[in-house]
This record gives structure tokens, C-alpha cells and sequence, in this order.
């Protein structure tokens, strides 16, 4: 394998090469957000989109140059790093984007500071995975329904417990539940259930991330007459539901086929996917 390289505050640098110090923000304070991109055929998929969540997400959280992280920033710096590490024109794309400034809990300045990388992956469309996930509910940790709920910020400890959970006990994927006690998302995907001949989807109101492939599926599924249900879901449907299937931006749609006793069929996810691939 060719040696790599990651893209840091616009100096392309060897991925081996220490950038950070122990008194980096996001390592300290987890003061940073992050997003993760699929490059296809040498194209930034929905490149606006993600820009848009980005530019958000850093005015939120109160830091300086936001603007800067529009859809020409994303793709020139996506293009350059793919070209550098030869990864061909299918990758994996992740921005950790920080805060990076001196001070405690109080930054003494809101400068904004990236890392990007790019991995190669072998697919060069949205495939959905022939075998179905296996999933369980994560109970031991809830996550709490704020401001701050939509992002996907660098403090994800609920996430690596329901890591640890979904490794302890070989499944591939899980269910966060909110704080409220309803369906929030899956581990790494936005979740999206039929039930009744309907597709419903947990509100952004119910503290999931504000997933660009969710949108996008959303949008598919409205234009292709699938009535769609934005909502406060019990996890008691997963016992009763026709269809399970998650998604996001670096693997499109994943299905899901079992949950405890209960087996799942893949017939609305393998239609969404043909459309998405279509797009």
C-alpha cells in the first residue's frame, strides 16, 4: 500500500506525522464536530449539502471562518487528497473540524482548525449489503435531546459504549434510544422504519443526527409516492415492523434482517437504493 496522507489546515502531510498536542481542543474537550463523505466516481457525493451541515454545525458551536466550508472547499480539498494518496475515484471522506485555541473550558480564541482524510474503498456505487444487519436496542446509555443534538460532535462516548455493546455481543449494528426513551438513531446511521404500509423516520426533534443521506432518502421516498412520517417512535415497533433499514452518507442504505426474534424484509430499502444510485 502506498504511503498516505491527511490534509491538515491546508498542508498536506504524511497520515503518520504528529499534528496535534495534548493541548488540542478536541482532544481535551471534544470541542469540534465532524462529518463523514463518499466520493464516487471522482464525484463528492451531495457536496452541498454536506457544506450546508458543516457550516451549521461550526456556527453553532460559536466558530470563527465558518464560511469558508462551502461545496468549492469540500471538493478541492477532497480532489487534492484523493490524488495524493491514490486511492482512485471511489473513497471514504471524514472532516474533524476543531476549535483551536488555548484556554480551559473557556477558549481564549474561536479560530476553526481541520484535519481531512480520504481512504479508498472498492465500491463504485451505493450497494446494499446482500446480508442483512442484526441489531439490538443500547439501553445502558441514552442520548439527551439539546441544541447540540443534530451535530456530529467529537464528544461521542454514548456511541463508543454502544461500540463496546454491539462487540460484547456480535451484533452489527444498535439502537441509541433518547433521553425521552423513544428511537433516537442507530450507532453510525439515521434509522428509518415501515410499519403499516408507511415509512416513518425519528423527528429531528428526537435528538438524531441530521444525517445528509437521511435527507436525501427522505426526498426519494416523497418523490416516489412512499408516504413518510417524521416522528416520536417507540422502540416497541422494531417487534412489529415490516422493514428496518439505516443509513448514511459513506454507505448509503443498509438493511437490516433480524432484531431479537423478529426477521425483516429488504423490499422499500432495495427500491430507495436503486433510486439513490440513480440520482
Amino acid at each position: 500500500m502506498s504511503r498516505q496522507f491527511i490534509n491538515f489546515n491546508g498542508d498536506i502531510v504524511p497520515a503518520e506525522q504528529q499534528v496535534l498536542t495534548v493541548a488540542n481542543r478536541g482532544f481535551k474537550y471534544g470541542d469540534g464536530l465532524f462529518e463523514s463523505m463518499r466520493l464516487l466516481k471522482g464525484e463528492l457525493k451531495f457536496a452541498e449539502l454536506h457544506s450546508e451541515r458543516i457550516r451549521k454545525g461550526l456556527k453553532l458551536l460559536k466558530m470563527d471562518s465558518w464560511s469558508s466550508v462551502d461545496t468549492w472547499f469540500l471538493r478541492e480539498k477532497a480532489e487534492e487528497l484523493v490524488r495524493r494518496n491514490k486511492t482512485g475515484p471511489d473513497a471514504r471522506i471524514r472532516l474533524t473540524a476543531f476549535r483551536d485555541g488555548e484556554g480551559l473550558y473557556s477558549p481564549s480564541a474561536n479560530n476553526m482548525a481541520y484535519v481531512l482524510e480520504a481512504t479508498k474503498v472498492t465500491e463504485s456505487t451505493y450497494t446494499l449489503n446482500e446480508k442483512g444487519l442484526i441489531i439490538d436496542v443500547f439501553e445502558e446509555l441514552t442520548k439527551p435531546v439539546n441544541i447540540l443534538s443534530n451535530l456530529k460532535t467529537c464528544n461521542s462516548l454514548t456511541f463508543v459504549l454502544a461500540g463496546i455493546f454491539k462487540n460484547q455481543n456480535s451484533l452489527d449494528e444498535v439502537m441509541v434510544l433518547n433521553d425521552r426513551g423513544f428511537l433516537c438513531e442507530a450507532m453510525s446511521c439515521n434509522v428509518f422504519v415501515v410499519y403499516d404500509r408507511k415509512l416513518y423516520t425519528p423527528a429531528l426533534s428526537e435528538g438524531c443526527i441530521a444525517g445528509v443521506m437521511r435527507q436525501v432518502v427522505i426526498k426519494l421516498a416523497k418523490e416516489n409516492g412512499i408516504e413518510l412520517v417524521e416522528a416520536q417512535i417507540s422502540p416497541d415497533i422494531l417487534n412489529e415492523a415490516d422493514e428496518v433499514f439505516l443509513t448514511n452518507a459513506a454507505r448509503g442504505i443498509q438493511w437490516v434482517m433480524g432484531y431479537n426474534g423478529k426477521r425483516y424484509f429488504n423490499e422499500i430499502s432495495r427500491f430507495l437504493n436503486e433510486k439513490l444510485n440513480a440520482l
